[in-house]
């Protein structure tokens, strides 16, 4: 009786998860062209571009600090350059081929009724600002969560290290099986 309640339970999920991701009846699905103008009215182009410049700052910020503190012997020369690959990455994102790629995505997940709400909430007075406001929301969230990441990043970088310098000696478990005795 068990295994028959998670059989049903598993089918009852599987089929609401399926019916939430069509429209509603009569609600017809987002075109290309109705999302493309949902970006254009978010000005989503420019906003990925000051997410990702914003970004870039943070990451740099913690790649400059983590180098400081892993290779204190690095040279400003070498962050530079480290800085100067970053910046070169993002400059050469593919924000339109991103941006592409998205659309099936909102087509998926949204309606043309809903494509068309967010159109028009976006290009009210409260959803300009909204978008205007992003990027210093952004921004001084990455700012406030800095020191967290950058903890993290400190103990993920001391576990790495740790792993690398690993005696080659101890067994990691069951030792290997040179490829010359395996059996065929």
């Amino acid at each position: 009786m068990k295994r028959h309640s998670v059989c049903f339970a598993v089918i009852l999920l599987a089929a609401t998860a399926t019916f939430a991701q069509q429209p509603s009846p009569g609600d017809s699905p987002a075109t290309k062209e109705d999302i493309q103008h949902l970006f254009e009215v978010m000005q989503i182009h420019q906003q990925m571009r000051q997410v990702m410049d914003a970004m870039m700052k943070q990451q740099s910020a913690m790649i400059h600090e983590t180098l400081k503190n892993r290779y204190p012997q690095t040279s400003a020369e070498r962050i530079s350059r480290a800085d100067q690959l970053i910046s070169e990455t993002m400059k050469n994102m593919p924000m339109d081929a991103i941006l592409d790629d998205m659309i099936p995505i909102y087509q998926r997940h949204f309606s043309k009724t809903d494509i068309d709400a967010m159109s028009i909430f976006y290009a009210s007075p409260t959803g300009q600002k909204m978008m205007k406001e992003m990027p210093a929301l952004t921004t001084e969230a990455m700012q406030a969560s800095y020191a967290r990441m950058q903890k993290q990043m400190d103990a993920m970088m001391q576990r790495a290290e740790q792993i690398v310098k690993e005696d080659p000696q101890k067994p990691n478990g069951p030792p290997a099986t040179p490829p010359s005795l395996q059996k065929n």
